[in-house]
């Protein structure tokens, strides 16, 4: 009795811990959900139940009519489909009895976010903001001034999420950086000619597309209360952006975008 016991605590802590991992790196809740069942399954549990919400999983397991419940606190890691990668195959494998609950707990254990060198993605997001201005007809002067403007803004982001400052605060500042380094370039510098769609390219980077789409797929697939909870952080988080965009305007006396 106690080892079985023993067993269904241990499943029920690592499928609450395979819910987290998704959670708090940006996986939808219908997966969130799905794997850490399966998980549970897989690991000799005859039901597996949770509830998901933006800030926390209550989840429930059931063994031979024995009921154990277990909660957590979600805190927001950040994008990573690395990890959500990772903890799908730890679940395939489980499933395939190719691990047991002692290995999948050493995986979790070693599972660490896939970061990108700093450098590479300031780079990248400049040029992907400068491509995108190259597309809709900026012109190449259009692209340069998008990709000076979305670098330095990008640098400025990630110094500022280096210091732990509140996502909406941090947009705002990169917004209000990105929109002063395009306009004032195209209005006091040498890219007088150059299109004001340089200016709504530069801010392209703090589109919250991640969140929006996840926001829609949790409504549509009945997790409402999570999918607002996102549609309203992302919602915030454009609202910071608009907010910094606006003050670059005011303050160096802009021209609109056209």
């Amino acid at each position: 009795m106690q080892t079985e016991t023993h067993m269904q605590r241990e499943a029920t802590r690592l499928s609450i811990q395979c819910a987290l991992f998704l959670l708090q790196h940006g996986a939808e809740s219908a997966l969130v959900e799905e794997l850490s069942t399966r998980l549970g399954l897989a690991l000799g549990m005859d039901s597996v139940e949770s509830s998901i919400s933006a800030n926390a999983i209550v989840l429930s397991t059931i063994k031979d009519s024995h009921c154990l419940t277990t909660t957590r606190k979600n805190v927001d890691r950040g994008i990573n489909m690395h990890v959500v990668t990772e903890v799908q195959h730890i679940v395939i494998m489980t499933e395939h009895k190719l691990l047991d609950h002692k290995d999948v707990h050493k995986r979790f254990a070693h599972i660490k976010p896939l970061r990108y060198p700093r450098w590479l993605v300031v780079l990248m997001v400049g040029l992907s903001c400068g491509c995108f201005c190259q597309l809709n007809r900026g012109g190449w002067d259009g692209a340069f001034v998008t990709f000076i403007a979305s670098t330095l803004a990008m640098s400025v982001r990630q110094i500022l999420t280096q210091r732990h400052l509140h996502p909406q605060i941090n947009f705002c500042i990169t917004a209000f950086v990105a929109t002063t380094v395009s306009g004032l370039l195209i209005a006091k510098g040498p890219f007088a000619s150059t299109s004001n769609i340089a200016m709504a390219a530069s801010v392209l980077l703090l589109v919250p597309g991640f969140p929006l789409i996840n926001a829609v797929a949790d409504m549509f697939k009945g997790h409402v209360n999570t999918g607002l909870a996102r549609w309203a952080m992302a919602s915030l988080l454009t609202l910071a952006t608009c907010i910094g965009v606006i003050m670059a305007m005011s303050l160096w006396g802009l021209r609109g975008w056209v």
